[in-house]
């Protein structure tokens, strides 16, 4: 990818996919869950290991990364985009790469967290 691109929303269509909250355990992951539920008509979507308010949310139930949570950024090209990324100093934790059943990554995280908060690309 060329350096002369500089704006990776207009490169590959970065977003915020959904906000990470680290919870303390599943019962305290759906009571916030359910706040989002009330304050924003978010509906609750358990996983095994969180409890989505929708999309937007996703609340982990005791074992989220991050000091603080996570951030999840979408994108529409995730290969040209860590490609991006890691031009600019920011290394991918490649044990916490995810993959779709073709083998494509689904998600990965950086290494470092901003602010306490890890950070991952995802697919869209």
């Amino acid at each position: 990818m060329s350096d002369t691109i500089t704006n990776p929303v207009e490169a590959f269509g970065l977003h915020v996919a959904h906000v990470g909250i680290n919870a303390a355990s599943a019962e305290e992951a759906s009571q916030i869950a359910g706040l989002f539920q009330t304050l924003m008509g978010l509906e609750p979507n358990p996983t095994p290991v969180s409890v989505f308010a929708d999309t937007l949310v996703e609340v982990m139930s005791g074992c989220g990364r991050g000091e603080k949570g996570h951030i999840g950024f979408g994108v529409n090209d995730i290969v040209a985009a860590e490609e991006w990324f890691e031009g600019r100093g920011f290394t991918i934790n490649e044990s916490s790469r995810a993959l779709n059943p073709d083998g494509s990554t689904k998600l990965v995280y950086f290494n470092d967290q901003i602010a306490g908060f890890a950070i991952h690309l995802c697919q869209d």
